[in-house]
């Protein structure tokens, strides 16, 4: 069975709630039957038919307040002010001037319940004081101020609680938004990284495979000692490409981060005679000039320009004329700049020299580069096509 997580949000969970117009009913029906009971109290006057009438009014300004809440309130006092003044007992009264203050701060600011507090605290206090029961420090005279305060400040928690709830609702969403975000932002990384990965050890192995493929064909029947050689150099690619997969498959399937740190580490500049070698046996003939210590450029910096150089080389091969290309690295205090040229075909003094295609490769190199804080430049050149990759060194901690 499968049971999934809910919230406030969820509807399952949501209390029903009561109409508005149910509690309005009910606060009207009382209002009215204690405008209509006779309080026999010997400081009061008994309700006349004017108190009674004053006191049935309220009732029917409650329902509003939802919309004007600071005008029923003061309408519900001035009310209580005027049956106060006829020397009636009017006990509805004093409720519907409790609902309405309860209202208006549930409704309203702080600052404005505060200040609406404060008004109807002092007026009901004169009115009191006007109206007092035998002396003005009479008790009594300041039961319904002290009414009004208390529904004052119940209005004012119940609308804090609320803001309180929705704001803890609110940055519940926030929080599950970005938990997705992040989810998705690192499954969109992972799959370029897998992209980069793949490109990376399978795209060169395939067009070594696929180039020489093409060579063993033409050459079978006039130099078959040429396409002997290109099928060996496919049956080694092959090899490449199934154990690279078997690495990058592995790595892939494995869930522990530590078994998958495992794999075989990335490849560097260490590496350059032997990805050298590897072209110049798919036919590619290759210069390499270095200027500086290979061995001062380590971690991601290496890693980013060994593909530089793969990427390159990869590229013209598949495009470039004459079989043959340029390496050059210079390595200084500051940065590594790695550049590959390589002559392309189709030149002449009439037209502009064919541009070799640029694909995903391409599209990954920039990624990788980029995610050094590097610049990768390319286009047509005087000795044909550059590709030219800039890779600030990081700096070394002073200690």
């Amino acid at each position: 069975m499968t049971t999934t997580a809910a919230g406030p949000a969820d509807p399952r969970y949501r209390r029903p709630r009561v109409p508005p117009w149910a509690g309005d009913l009910v606060a009207a029906v009382i209002i009215v039957a204690m405008a209509l009971i006779q309080f026999k109290i010997p400081e009061h006057e008994p309700a006349g038919t004017v108190a009674v009438a004053l006191a049935v009014v309220p009732a029917g300004l409650l329902p509003l307040r939802r919309r004007w809440p600071l005008p029923v309130l003061a309408g519900c006092i001035a009310i209580y002010g005027l049956v106060a003044a006829t020397g009636a007992l009017e006990p509805g009264v004093v409720l519907a001037v409790s609902i309405a203050m309860f209202g208006a701060a549930n409704r309203t600011d702080r600052r404005t319940t505060l200040t609406a507090a404060c008004a109807a605290v002092v007026v009901t206090a004169l009115l009191n004081l006007l109206t007092a029961i035998g002396s003005v420090f009479d008790p009594r005279a300041f039961q319904v101020t002290v009414v009004v305060a208390f529904a004052a400040a119940a209005g004012d928690a119940t609308r804090s609680r609320r803001e309180y709830l929705r704001a803890i609702i609110e940055r519940a969403e926030r929080a599950e938004q970005t938990r997705e975000s992040e989810a998705r932002r690192r499954v969109t990384e992972e799959r370029l990284r897998i992209a980069r990965d793949l490109h990376d050890v399978v795209a060169h192995q395939i067009s070594v495979i696929s180039l020489n493929a093409g060579v063993a064909s033409s050459a079978l029947q006039t130099r078959p000692e040429r396409a002997q050689q290109a099928l060996g150099v496919i049956r080694g690619a092959a090899r490449t490409v199934l154990t690279e997969i078997g690495d990058l498959l592995r790595v892939l399937r494995t869930e522990d981060d530590d078994a998958g740190g495992a794999a075989a580490p990335q490849p560097g500049l260490d590496q350059l005679d032997r990805l050298v070698s590897g072209f110049a046996d798919a036919g590619l003939s290759v210069s390499v000039r270095t200027e500086g210590d290979l061995a001062a450029v380590s971690g991601a910096v290496d890693v980013v320009a060994y593909r530089v150089v793969q990427e390159g080389l990869t590229n013209a091969h598949k495009h470039g004329a004459e079989h043959r290309a340029r390496v050059l690295i210079e390595i200084d205090a500051n940065q590594v700049l790695v550049v590959v040229t390589n002559p392309v075909s189709g030149r002449s003094s009439d037209d502009r020299p064919e541009v070799p295609s640029g694909g995903h490769g391409l599209v990954g190199l920039r990624e990788r580069v980029a995610s050094v804080r590097g610049v990768v430049e390319t286009g047509l050149s005087p000795g044909g096509y550059r590709l030219a990759a800039t890779l600030p060194l990081p700096k070394e901690d002073p200690r």
